[in-house]
């Protein structure tokens, strides 16, 4: 019988997305999957979906087995009062390897003192040397598949890294914490910071003014993760106080980032523009290929969000 999938995402990513899509599905032993932008609803059986995509009422889908986010984070769609059906998130080894590459990248660099002989060529020979990476604690609030990526990652080169999340992990080489006295414990010996939270009502600003004064003084901040993880005001005053040393920011509460937004001026802040990790369309297209074979061989989807954590 043929598999109705739909590709519910803006339709510059259908030219990306329907060759890979395809062969992932011929590969994955799925051979009468009828694959389209636009088809009936009650006909449809699974809904590859981005939040900002074609589909935002999903009530008429009454036949899907699945809808299948496109992207990491599910926090645009998953309060979504019409999404009834189960929601995977993606969990792409393509996005992975890029974040583990862009946290990987900034925390050498940053450890480093990189930007001291990059920006200053200027004739003044500064013999800064660095401490060894097993002198330089390093902290990632969220153990997810991202953090726990970075974390393996970051340990393999020699950093002592402690990882927070809210209900206990255990990660092999980290050190893992959980919990209100955790976090505090976790950020107590942060010289670099990582976040790499989802985002949720519980972790919105986790960064603040508290938070933030118990970094230790010239602290470092990452936040690959989300821009609402930050209360950017705190941030500011922080960085201006020198308890903050720098930030390097590759998420915001509106993107893109204004041109008048004092993130871009401040000199002790480094913005990327949401490049961290980006959903790569050959691994996604397998990720998305396998959770629909399981769901048609009556096997547990991979990734499925638990709708009362968010995530």
């Amino acid at each position: 019988m043929t598999i109705n999938v739909l590709f519910a995402a803006r339709p510059e990513r259908w030219d990306i997305y329907e060759q890979p899509l395809r062969t992932a599905f011929s590969e994955a032993g799925l051979t009468d999957v009828h694959l389209a932008t636009d088809m009936p609803p009650e006909t449809v059986d699974y809904i590859v979906c981005a939040p900002n995509g074609s589909v935002q009422d999903f009530s008429p889908y009454t036949r899907a087995k699945a809808v299948l986010n496109l992207w990491a984070g599910v926090e645009d769609i998953v309060n979504n009062p019409t999404l009834t059906q189960p929601l995977a998130r993606m969990v792409d080894d393509g996005l992975t390897r890029g974040m583990v590459e862009w946290v990987t990248g900034h925390t050498l660099r940053h450890h480093l003192g990189t930007d001291l002989h990059v920006l200053n060529q200027d004739g003044v020979w500064r013999k800064d040397v660095p401490p060894l990476a097993c002198d330089r604690p390093v902290t990632i609030l969220g153990l997810g598949a991202l953090g726990r990526a970075c974390g393996e990652a970051l340990a393999a080169l020699g950093f002592p890294v402690t990882g927070w999340s809210r209900s206990q992990k255990d990660v092999k080489g980290l050190t893992c914490l959980s919990g209100e006295d955790g976090l505090h414990k976790a950020l107590s010996t942060a010289q670099i910071l990582i976040l790499l939270l989802p985002h949720t009502p519980e972790t919105e600003n986790t960064l603040n003014a508290d938070t933030l004064a118990r970094l230790p003084e010239g602290a470092v901040i990452l936040n690959p993760g989300r821009g609402t993880l930050i209360d950017d005001d705190a941030l500011l005053a922080a960085l201006d106080a020198g308890q903050i040393g720098h930030a390097t920011l590759d998420t915001f509460r509106e993107e893109p980032l204004p041109p008048e937004h004092p993130y871009w001026a401040h000199p002790r802040i480094t913005v990327t523009p949401h490049i961290a990790s980006e959903t790569r369309p050959a691994s996604a297209a397998r990720v998305i290929a396998e959770n629909i074979r399981r769901g048609e061989s009556g096997e547990p989807l991979l990734h499925l969000v638990d709708r009362d954590l968010g995530y």
